[in-house]
């Protein structure tokens, strides 16, 4: 984090001894290491939450992702779906039209008819 040496904590380490004096500055670097430790925690809670954000952030681009490629799936889905009905139905409505034009035609004929026509097969 800071870029402080060796040599450079001695230089500092002497100067506190002579300024805080020998019998305060076990007390006084015992303070300092739990503030250390305090401030390195609260930096480690903030990059785990900054982290967590990110994930969540990639999460949610994810689940846009997938839903997009299901609706996307869906309708090329029900766009074969209807042209295969389509083609389906088509064939369908001309045979239904064609028994109901042979049924009345049958209809119209008179009884006899179909009982020769049944005699002479």
């Amino acid at each position: 984090m800071f870029d402080i040496g060796f040599s450079e904590l001695m230089v500092i380490g002497v100067v506190a001894l002579i300024v805080i004096g020998p019998e305060r500055l076990p007390k006084v670097a015992r303070t300092l290491g739990h503030l250390l430790g305090r401030a390195q925690r609260y930096v480690s809670d903030v990059k785990s939450d900054i982290n967590r954000e990110i994930q969540l952030d990639e999460l949610k681009k994810l689940q846009t992702q997938v839903t997009d490629s299901a609706r996307a799936m869906e309708e090329s889905v029900r766009k074969e779906y209807e042209s295969a009905r389509s083609v389906i139905a088509a064939p369908a409505q001309e045979a239904a039209a064609e028994l109901q034009s042979v049924a009345k035609l049958a209809e119209g004929l008179p009884p006899a008819a179909e009982t020769t026509s049944k005699s002479s097969a």
